[in-house]
């Protein structure tokens, strides 16, 4: 039941005497709660509305047009600096895109990304020993020492 008609039911039940508390009592009730979220929730907006944002504030040609524009979306200047950067970035086209889990892998391609991942920890272990043996080779020289092993007897003398 709305508010009026709680007011005219209220105000045709009562008394003369006792109208004037029951139509303050609902007057009491109509108004708007004043208090003030403890959590304020933060505003988002989706890749599809900042895109239509940029292309009218492009299109705006006339002075003052894409203040109006500004004031009729709620919207703040510093909005749209951060929405050209992340359209030039083609971080707007991203965020397009659906989201949620990403398929699952067959095992073909597990096996793949497990070769690729083994391959790539192996090429860094190379890279690290052959770092190891240019600074042997380096310490080698400053010393006067030879590069080259000598060939080691087995104990067999021939």
């Amino acid at each position: 039941m709305s508010q009026r008609k709680k007011l005219k039911v209220i105000s045709s039940e009562e008394t003369t005497d006792g109208v004037a508390e029951a139509v303050q009592a609902a007057v009491a009730e109509m108004k708007p709660d004043p208090e003030v979220r403890a959590v304020a929730k933060r505003r988002q907006f989706n890749a599809a509305y900042k895109l239509s944002v940029l292309a009218e504030v492009d299109q705006a040609t006339e002075p003052g047009a894409v203040g109006a524009l500004l004031r009729r979306e709620g919207l703040y200047s510093s909005h749209l600096t951060v929405w050209r950067r992340e359209r030039d970035a083609g971080a707007l086209e991203a965020l397009g895109r659906r989201r949620g889990r990403k398929a699952k892998m067959n095992a073909e391609q597990k096996r793949i990304a497990a070769l690729e991942a083994r391959n790539a920890r192996l090429e860094h272990e190379l890279a690290q020993a052959h770092a190891i043996i240019d600074v042997q080779k380096k310490l080698c020289t400053l010393l006067g020492l030879p590069t080259t092993a000598p060939e080691v007897n087995n104990g067999s003398e021939s």
